[in-house]
């Protein structure tokens, strides 16, 4: 059988188009007009033999091949850049400075360092692993270049990765902190303010009008998971990287209020932060896919606009 070799400007069209939730906006970002961009995805259908969208109500959604293919075409492109990068930035010199929420030090860090080293090899990357509210003050002083932070609402330049559902957690071995219905102040563990979850856990206990108490305090998420799985309190975090002496708790079974959901952002020192910086962006978009639950990420199989006419 003879094998086809995919269009990787086509490939780029249909995830640009995907991620922006409209292959109009998509053209306009991509520098081509609505006909081009149409003949690319046409394009593309004709070379795998599937149809990849189909249409959902006023809009278009992706099939069962388009959504396949998604999952490829963002690892094809990601290669295909780290590739050029590698090649063309052999003689690339010079810095860049990443902030990340320590939540995601040990899953997401070594995987976007590795890949952006091998690509840049004469490039500096400056790493620092933080709560959200220094990488909030070192993104205004201009310290740092990127930072993955939770979504406080403030940023002014930012992107939307992801969307993490919001937890309680106790100890794994089962003993509860806080029997409900005990009359007893809820225990909570937390990081010192201040600190956005932290304020969170409050209004919603106060909202419901469960008495708390401050039980443990630490600086770090280490300390945070040492003192849950001692079973000194109850803490609230995302299901992101706790260990295994920490479980996720039923809110019903154990009387504690429902939770929102949090959103996971790339904040950038301002808009064009150039080629390094968007090389480095992709990577950490791509780290993202592959560590996250597909549940947290953006829902590609959703209904978005489709091109005019």
């Amino acid at each position: 059988m003879r094998l086809t070799n995919l269009d990787m400007d086509a490939l780029r069209s249909f995830v640009a188009g995907v991620d922006a939730g409209s292959f109009a906006r998509a053209a306009d970002r991509l520098g081509r007009s609505s006909s081009a961009v149409s003949a690319q995805l046409k394009k593309l259908e004709d070379q795998t033999g599937v149809a990849l969208l189909r249409r959902a109500g006023r809009g278009l959604s992706l099939t069962d091949g388009g959504e396949a293919l998604l999952s490829y075409a963002r690892r094809l492109l990601s290669l295909n850049d780290e590739a050029l990068s590698a090649v063309r930035g052999i003689e690339l010199e010079g810095w860049i400075r990443l902030g990340l929420q320590e939540d995601f030090g040990e899953t997401v860090l070594p995987h976007v360092l590795g890949r952006f080293a091998r690509a840049h090899p004469k490039v500096k990357i400056e790493g620092r692993i933080a709560r959200n509210g220094e990488l909030k003050e070192k993104m205004a002083a201009g310290l740092l270049d990127l930072a993955l932070s939770w979504d406080d609402g403030t940023a002014a330049t930012a992107e939307r990765l992801a969307t993490l559902p919001l937890c309680w957690l106790g100890a794994a071995g089962g003993q509860n902190a806080w029997p409900a219905h005990s009359g007893e102040p809820l225990p909570l563990v937390a990081l010192e303010a201040p600190c956005l979850l932290r304020t969170l856990a409050c209004e919603r206990l106060d909202r419901q009008g469960l008495a708390w108490r401050i039980a443990f305090v630490s600086p770090s998420l280490g300390g945070l998971w040492a003192a849950t799985a001692a079973g000194l309190g109850i803490a609230l975090r995302t299901p992101v990287s706790h260990p295994p002496s920490v479980r996720v708790l039923d809110p019903a079974r154990h009387g504690l209020p429902e939770l929102p959901s949090l959103g996971l952002v790339l904040q950038r020192a301002a808009p064009d932060i150039g080629p390094l910086g968007e090389h480095l962006a992709a990577i950490i978009r791509q780290a993202l896919h592959e560590t996250l639950p597909a549940t947290y990420l953006p829902p590609a199989g959703d209904a978005f606009q489709a091109l005019p006419g």
